[in-house]
């Protein structure tokens, strides 16, 4: 019997919906796409980024601290954690139905709260550019940093967010637990929102106040499972060089070697479409035979099976 190949799928905003109602019906057309994957033959775990769900998390703590001034304010790090668990409860619900609505008993879901350890000397704490929350009025936002010791930045003039650092994942702490029930046949929703923050102090894990970009903790997930695809789900199809400028060309197939040179020429957005390459590149060169893909959520399956999306590889 031929081996699955195993898959880590990144699931972008784009496939979980920015509100509650959304992200409900946002998760049934993710679990025919990630069930599609495993009637293919594949065994696939499941990332998943957490950006408006976080914000969310994070206002309604503050609202609550305006509320009953004996409530502290919530770190970050516990915020990640309840996005965790709310989007798993969806994902892992919605998925159970799909498996079921196709006949497959044989599969049980699971979500796993996910620590994942960061280095507090990572250069990223000394310039938090990421930004989460609500905009606010420049009165909001000093007020904010005056209470909370948040670092309040104005965005594009929209209004004032806060900023965190998003330093690079070092260690998922649960990977045992993870290997252990993907070995034993479960689909897994793992590293949500790239994994709750945390630093080692001795035995104690302590909370971040930081965000950690969901690409490159599913690319470690991906190395850390020996997986044969990271699949880095996105709004468009393919990756582009010159996206939106004269001479635009989408990107099928390409080498680690092409990809960074593109990366070095500054073809792909910070915080949009970088990431996600430097990700795809760092699991494709990490061990032959290894490949990651970048395309649509519903292209997913079209993309393993070599007719679209960009693919990259040794």
């Amino acid at each position: 019997m031929e081996k699955k190949k195993r898959i880590v799928i990144a699931l972008g905003g784009n496939a979980l919906g920015n509100t509650l109602p959304e992200q409900m019906k946002a998760v049934k057309i993710t679990s025919r796409a990630i069930v599609d994957l495993i009637e293919e033959g594949c065994e696939v775990v499941v990332a998943h980024g957490n950006g408006p769900q976080v914000g969310m998390v994070n206002n309604a703590m503050i609202a609550l601290t305006h509320e009953d001034p004996q409530q502290p304010n919530t770190p970050l790090s516990v915020c990640v954690a309840m996005s965790q668990a709310y989007i798993g409860y969806d994902l892992q619900n919605a998925l159970r139905e799909e498996l079921l609505n196709r006949g497959i008993e044989d599969i049980p879901v699971a979500t796993m709260i996910t620590q994942v350890r960061v280095d507090p000397d990572d250069p990223a704490f000394q310039t938090p550019s990421k930004p989460i929350g609500r905009f606010l009025t420049k009165e909001q936002a000093d007020l904010m940093a005056e209470k909370y010791d948040y670092i309040m930045k104005e965005d594009a003039g929209r209004g004032y967010r806060r900023v965190v650092a998003s330093p690079k994942p070092q260690e998922i702490i649960e990977i045992g637990t993870i290997r252990t029930m993907v070995n034993s046949g479960d689909l897994v929703i793992a590293c949500g929102g790239g994994g709750i923050p945390v630093t080692r102090q001795g035995n104690h894990l302590k909370g971040a106040s930081a965000v950690i970009d969901k690409d490159f903790a599913s690319c470690l997930l991906a190395k850390e499972l020996d997986a044969d695809f990271l699949i880095i789900l996105t709004a468009v199809e393919k990756a582009a060089i010159n996206y939106g400028k004269p001479g635009e060309k989408w990107l099928d197939d390409i080498t680690v070697d092409e990809a960074k040179q593109y990366i070095e020429e500054g073809h792909f957005a910070p915080g949009s479409m970088l990431p996600k390459v430097q990700a795809a590149v760092e699991f494709a060169e990490s061990k032959p035979g290894r490949q990651a893909l970048i395309t649509l959520l519903e292209k997913a399956k079209d993309g393993i099976l070599g007719k679209t999306g960009t693919r990259i590889h040794l």
